[in-house]
């Protein structure tokens, strides 16, 4: 019976203590480390076990990885997921360390609008080689991919240059880059290309400002709050001319609709209602062209991560990534490309 009781506490104990337990394996604030590569230096955290199935998180346009929120990473490792997120090259701590050329944004805008080619000093593809460079580092082979934005389309570049690593993809308000889509107004446009500023205080209000146009028109939001969040940003990495590069190379990027055809992978679409620079159908068509793939709409969701939809996108993607952590029966390939120009 005495031997009965003490196994009895010893479980009991061990129960009690899974929360923490938990709680220690996703702890957030791990030293940034960087990986060297060919032609960047990267900057990553890496959250949970070694041993737990990979989840990549592929930041936005300017985006650094302090972006993703905290209670979110935690809440994806909780799940179960090693989850993995970096600066892309150009933003944050992590370099590209090519000589740029001279990048006149304003005159690349302009032949964009004219339907003229855009020159880039790199492309999202580049972008994703980075990617996979990382987690080539890592000793990481098969993983789970999340991009947001900018980090969407270069997650969609992934799956198709490399289909039996990407084990399943969610891609958040982002875009196929087809023609004929909804654009965002001029004066967001203008916003988002505003990227001179001749100190911090200009900055973080030029941010401040910035952030509030890509909100919900459904939240209401504290002007200190944004010019905090600016300042977490400025004063962490500060890379204008970086941010102009990754706008080019999105600029310079042709439709995807044919590479997205060929995809053959779990696939979630997540879009809110309310976005401004991506309107929703942009989410809607991207989903249509990949087979197979789920669409979820976020009514009042706009293209930021702001506190009142946290839930709402928990919600929508924590359910299919549990669905697909431990799953491999998928056939994660890309049908025969029809011209051989489609990357």
């Amino acid at each position: 019976m005495r031997a009965l009781f003490l196994s009895a506490a010893i479980f009991l104990t061990a129960l009690l203590s899974l929360p923490s337990l938990a709680a220690s394996r996703c702890e957030v604030n791990v030293p940034t480390a960087r990986v060297d590569l060919a032609q960047v230096s990267l900057a990553y955290q890496s959250i949970g076990r070694a041993s737990d199935p990979a989840l990549l998180l592929v930041m936005g346009l300017g985006g650094q990885l302090i972006h993703w929120p905290d209670e979110v990473v935690v809440a994806l490792c909780q799940q179960g997921f090693r989850v993995i997120r970096y600066d892309n090259r150009d933003v944050g701590l992590s370099t590209w360390r090519q000589t740029p050329v001279d990048a006149n944004l304003t005159f690349e805008v302009l032949r964009y609008k004219l339907g003229l080619p855009v020159a880039a000093p790199y492309t999202l593809t580049d972008m994703a080689d980075d990617a996979f460079g990382l987690m080539d580092a890592l000793h990481v082979e098969q993983f789970h991919v999340l991009g947001a934005s900018m980090g969407g389309m270069i997650a969609q570049h992934m799956a198709a240059m490399a289909p039996q690593r990407v084990e399943s993809l969610t891609l958040i308000m982002t875009s196929s880059g087809a023609e004929g889509l909804p654009a965002p107004s001029a004066a967001l446009v203008q916003l988002l290309s505003r990227r001179g500023a001749p100190n911090r205080e200009v900055a973080l209000e030029q941010q401040a400002d910035l952030l509030a146009a890509l909100g919900s028109p459904t939240v209401s939001d504290d002007r200190q709050g944004l010019l905090d969040q600016a300042a977490q940003s400025y004063d962490r990495a500060f890379n204008p001319e970086g941010v102009k590069r990754q706008i080019m190379a999105i600029l310079a990027e042709p439709s995807r609709v044919a590479l997205l055809n060929q995809l053959r992978l779990p696939t979630l679409v997540v879009h809110g209602t309310a976005d401004p620079l991506l309107p929703v159908m942009h989410g809607v068509h991207l989903a249509a062209h990949i087979r197979g793939s789920q669409l979820k709409l976020i009514p009042g969701l706009a293209h930021r991560f702001q506190e009142a939809f946290k839930a709402p996108l928990l919600g929508a993607v924590l359910p299919y990534l549990q669905a697909h952590r431990e799953d491999t029966s998928h056939w994660a390939q890309i049908d025969p490309a029809p011209s051989p120009n489609l990357l």
